[in-house]
């Protein structure tokens, strides 16, 4: 019966083989390494498909970090294992029964996004993770989450738009505008480091100039969910960094949380700054606004606060280091 059944899948392979080979886009395949790159160049050519992994999309590599984009399922499944260690490990975000037995923070924009990863391609990272000295797979430290424009409105649209009313100024400014939103920021506690964070934004920075991207959005957080324990830090964002009109956005009334928690001249700029999370203080540097009110979020235990910020109010003495709005290249790019 076995001899029956593989003399059986003998003849179907060279029923299929015979098919092939009578087919001209295969007939003068080479033979040996070239067969796979000229098989995919035919097909493309007739506008067929052939699987073939494409290399990933390196943006920059610094010592033995290297920042690049997802390219599949594997790379999506190491941001959302690192995103679960983070948030709810590492941090107050409450997970619920499925996330706390696969151990991943997931949801649906997972598979609408662009993810990009920062890596630490050294021995050491790998036998740190794996408890196998000999592995040499490299180790996800740093993630972000990216939705363009295009995609979201052809999709899910924006997560930030279940927090914020930001349909309003999007339909405003667009087509002139283009706009992005980045969601799901986090570093590996030992990797939270100039370095990673530097290597992170080249990657943010030159997707944006790839895809042309004119205003980058987003909510960035503040731990635990009592608005008061960051009164100062509040206060200072809507008396100091609060959007013009233009770009101003509010929370959703159900949610909306007041932020002038504190009057303008009793804010102790010294303090609050010092009170203000990394990130945030990243973008104020770079030149965002923050939106009307703030939202509480108690999935992930936060405070959140929403940021814009168009590419056109970014502080030009940083085009120095991360290259100018019309380069394409990543100023650590690694060369082939």
């Amino acid at each position: 019966m076995i001899i029956a059944r593989r003399a059986r899948v003998r003849g179907l392979t060279k029923r299929i083989a015979g098919r092939w080979q009578g087919n001209a886009l295969f007939s003068a395949a080479p033979r040996g390494l070239l067969a796979l790159k000229a098989l995919n160049e035919r097909a493309r050519s007739k506008g067929l498909t052939f699987v073939r992994k494409l290399p990933p999309k390196v943006y920059g590599r610094i010592g033995n970090l290297e920042v690049r984009l997802a390219r599949g399922r594997k790379d999506i499944l190491s941001a959302q294992r690192l995103r679960y260690q983070v948030f709810y490990e590492e941090m107050s975000a409450t997970p619920s029964m499925i996330a706390g037995m696969r151990r991943l923070d997931q949801d649906p924009y997972d598979a609408i996004c662009d993810h990009l990863l920062v890596e630490d391609h050294s021995a050491e990272a790998g036998a740190r993770r794996d408890g196998w000295a000999r592995t040499r797979r490299p180790h996800v430290v740093g993630t972000y989450r990216l939705l363009r424009q295009e995609v979201a409105q052809r999709s899910l649209g924006f997560y930030t738009a279940s927090e914020y009313d930001i349909g309003p100024m999007i339909a405003a400014k667009s087509p002139r505008y283009r706009f992005m939103e980045l969601g799901r920021s986090c570093v590996l506690q030992p990797y939270r480091t100039k370095r990673s964070v530097e290597l992170l934004w080249h990657g943010l920075w030159t997707y944006a100039r790839e895809h042309k991207i004119d205003v980058m959005i987003g909510c960035a957080s503040f731990e635990g969910t009592d608005p008061d324990a960051h009164a100062m830090a509040l206060s200072f964002l809507h008396h100091h960094a609060l959007a013009p009109a233009e770009w101003r956005c509010r929370a959703r009334d159900r949610l909306f949380v007041p932020m002038d928690r504190i009057p303008r001249d009793r804010i102790d700029t010294k303090a609050a700054l010092k009170a203000l999370p990394p990130l945030i203080k990243g973008y104020l540097r770079l030149g965002a606004f923050v939106g009307d009110g703030a939202v509480i979020d108690r999935q992930f235990g936060t405070v959140d606060v929403l940021i814009v910020m168009p590419v056109e109010n970014i502080d030009p003495r940083y085009f120095g280091h991360f290259g100018a709005p019309d380069e394409l290249k990543s100023r650590v790019a690694v060369e082939a």
